[in-house]
């Protein structure tokens, strides 16, 4: 299993500082900055789950989140914001992506396809304490992937997964590790 005693063999990326007349190179690892992003990730979706989503929704009940917001005049379930995020960073072309997958989609989109996200996908699902670490080669390019827990953390989360028509399971409780966020970067 590649996990976390993988890192010390990958190449560290340079970063290009600039403080003030000086230029200064900073290195940091594939690893750190895989999950100083995943924090980002990770904050701005439990910021709207809570802030927006189950304020609007559940305690003001002043409108849904629904899976199909635009007709239904509501707003975009967490996962979904999440993943028009994702879209919007791999427009920008930085050599980063990220994706939320799952062994269990409701969206067959989402159902971890390679190597690496199929075994992350294992890793995680039996190791919910821990984050998978890996490299990839995908389209000839070189990627640094890391795989992070994405834990059912609400009633909310598991009633729309347990309850969905096309969700291939249904005895999800809350704790259970539900999918991961799939995060790459360019090495190359």
């Amino acid at each position: 299993m590649k996990a976390k005693s993988l890192i010390p063999s990958i190449s560290s990326l340079a970063l290009l500082t600039v403080l003030g007349a000086h230029t200064a190179v900073a290195e940091i690892s594939p690893q750190r900055m895989a999950d100083a992003i995943y924090a980002v990730i990770e904050s701005d979706r439990a910021v709207y789950t809570k802030n927006v989503v189950n304020r609007l929704q559940n305690e003001e009940e002043v409108i849904d989140a629904h899976e199909y917001w635009e007709d239904e005049q509501a707003l975009p379930l967490p996962a979904q914001m999440l993943r028009m995020g994702a879209e919007e960073v791999a427009e920008k072309d930085l050599g980063i992506t990220y994706a939320l997958l799952s062994t269990w989609p409701i969206n067959k989109q989402n159902e971890a396809v390679t190597e690496i996200e199929k075994k992350g996908m294992e890793f995680i699902v039996a190791n919910p304490t821990q984050r998978f670490y890996s490299e990839e080669v995908l389209a000839g390019e070189r990627y640094f992937t890391a795989i992070y827990q994405d834990i059912a953390v609400s009633d909310a989360c598991v009633k729309c997964h347990n309850d969905h028509l096309d969700s291939p399971r249904d005895d999800f409780k809350i704790g259970d590790v539900m999918g991961g966020v799939v995060l790459r970067i360019k090495l190359d």
